[in-house]
């Protein structure tokens, strides 16, 4: 981790978007709309995101987090919830929410085994043998704003049991 910048330099404001719905966890810092760096971490949410956080958190000033709802990972929607919640409350700041659809170009998100999530006439329903090919979670050069909602809580799609 790096350190903290030193006292007296003030911490630049800036954008975070999160996209933990699978490994690897992507995350992206923006300014004034603008992407200036990318993390790309193989591993549980659980374990990427909190040394993230405090990376960045020492570095900026964040100013408003984004993140990636759902579907995906039950478990890494959740902890990447609950944890950009949380630093929303604790430093009183914005937390806006979009499906991961945005960040793979549409297209299938991996789920159990060989079924994927897609996304059909606006709406997200699962296939058992998903046969297209997933893409990779990119974060955009340019946050796009209006993807996104206030307070969106997780999307989760959880195949019949």
């Amino acid at each position: 981790m790096r350190e903290a910048l030193p006292s007296g330099r003030e911490r630049p404001v800036v954008e975070l978007l999160l996209i933990g719905v699978t490994s690897p966890f992507v995350a992206a810092v923006y300014e004034e709309g603008t992407r200036i760096e990318t993390f790309r971490e193989e591993g549980k949410s659980s374990e990427v995101l909190p040394p993230i956080l405090h990376d960045l958190s020492a570095r900026y000033r964040i100013g408003a987090i984004y993140y990636a709802n759902g579907p995906g990972s039950f478990m890494a929607i959740k902890v990447t919830y609950i944890m950009a919640k949380t630093l929303s409350i604790a430093l009183g700041i914005p937390l806006f929410a979009t499906e991961a659809f945005a960040f793979n170009g549409n297209r299938p998100i991996r789920a159990i085994g060989r079924s994927c999530f897609v996304k059909e006439e606006g709406s997200i329903v699962i296939r058992t043998d998903c046969e297209e090919e997933s893409a990779p979670f990119e974060a955009p050069l340019e946050l796009d704003r209006s993807l996104f909602r206030r307070d969106g809580e997780p999307l989760y799609v959880l195949p019949a049991v």
